[in-house]
């Protein structure tokens, strides 16, 4: 009788300790959960703190760069007027690629769309991640100057020279191929959005999907920082280019055009734009220094290094120049046993 009262009186602590534990592990999960989003709060707010600011300094360019892509959808809409249908175009990808047909010509847009909400959505991570290495406001004035050039050379294209379009809805025989006059002002500056963007004819020369998705690649390959994203990033471009072509909604020679075009641009232009403060030191909350500032900084940095010290103020040793090559404290090196191959 004795073992079994034991017996009893063990398995009831040992409950109690499963309970203990139990309630001990779901209060330490609670409060991991809270303090993890205290801090994603915190990063939040810091980083909220550190673009305003950036904002305050470049919204002219974000406003100036958003006002443009409106002119640009309103000179698209404005050659749909002038836009006559006439027989397809010869061309080599309409006889390589077979024809997707108008009940899957969607595919195309639905790709389209993921490429452009997943570029928007990584150019926000600098809100989420602790691991960064660009600012919101600034990779977008770079995005938008890259999307302006290549529209500006797009509009003096199509406008040089109109095609008969090859999509469905532009064809011979099609209700939406040609416009009729304007009843008003207010519908050619309205855009008749969402119908006129979607239905429109006559801006072929070059695709201006290709151009977004191009510049979207080819920012996140320099900032990017997975290479295995990069690589998916240019084949999701080149299956853009096939799908854009098999939907028949541009003639190959659009696509060629913007793959080169817009290759160059980013290119030249990336070359005149200042470039980008890096954050992989971990300096989340600095911000970018001014013309003035990075000014005086340079003359001081090159007044230490003519004195044979670096730049950074935390390593002033003296350094030896032998040879083209600058020698650290104890490393100096006799000139002629240098030049003796000694």
């Amino acid at each position: 009788m004795e073992v079994v009262v034991t017996l009893n009186t063990r398995k009831r602590r040992g409950r109690r300790r499963c309970r203990f534990t139990l309630v001990a592990s779901r209060q330490r999960l609670v409060f991991s959960i809270l303090w993890k989003g205290f801090e994603l709060w915190k990063r939040i707010c810091a980083e909220t703190a550190t673009e305003l600011n950036l904002l305050t300094e470049n919204w002219k360019y974000l406003l100036g760069g958003l006002v443009c892509q409106y002119i640009h959808g309103l000179a698209a809409r404005g050659v749909h007027y002038i836009h006559r249908p006439g027989p397809t175009l010869q061309d080599v990808g309409f006889i390589v690629l077979p024809e997707l047909g108008l009940d899957k010509a969607y595919i195309s847009e639905t790709l389209f769309s993921f490429i452009f909400l997943s570029f928007f959505l990584w150019t926000f991570h600098p809100f989420i991640f602790k691991s960064k290495k660009i600012y919101t406001v600034l990779v977008w004035c770079r995005v938008l100057a890259f999307l302006v050039a290549s529209q500006i050379l797009r509009v003096l294209t199509f406008y040089s020279t109109q095609l008969p379009g090859p999509n469905y809805h532009c064809r011979e025989g099609s209700k939406l191929a040609r416009l009729p006059p304007p009843n008003s002002a207010f519908e050619v500056f309205l855009l008749n959005f969402p119908r006129g963007v979607i239905y429109g004819c006559g801006d072929l020369i070059f695709s201006s999907h290709m151009i977004f998705t191009l510049v979207f690649v080819l920012t996140y390959q320099k900032y990017g920082t997975r290479r295995c994203i990069k690589q998916l990033a240019w084949l999701l471009a080149v299956i853009q280019s096939f799908l854009i072509v098999a939907s028949r909604k541009h003639y190959t020679v659009d696509v060629v055009v913007a793959w080169y075009t817009v290759n160059l641009v980013v290119f030249f232009i990336d070359k005149k734009l200042p470039e980008l403060p890096d954050r992989s030191g971990g300096a989340s909350l600095l911000l970018p220094l001014t013309a003035k500032d990075k000014d005086g900084r340079t003359k001081e940095e090159n007044h230490k290094l003519l004195n044979g010290n670096s730049g950074d103020p935390a390593d002033w040793r003296q350094r030896t120049q032998v040879n083209g090559k600058i020698l650290e404290d104890g490393n100096t090196v006799h000139a002629d046993g240098a030049m003796n191959g000694a």
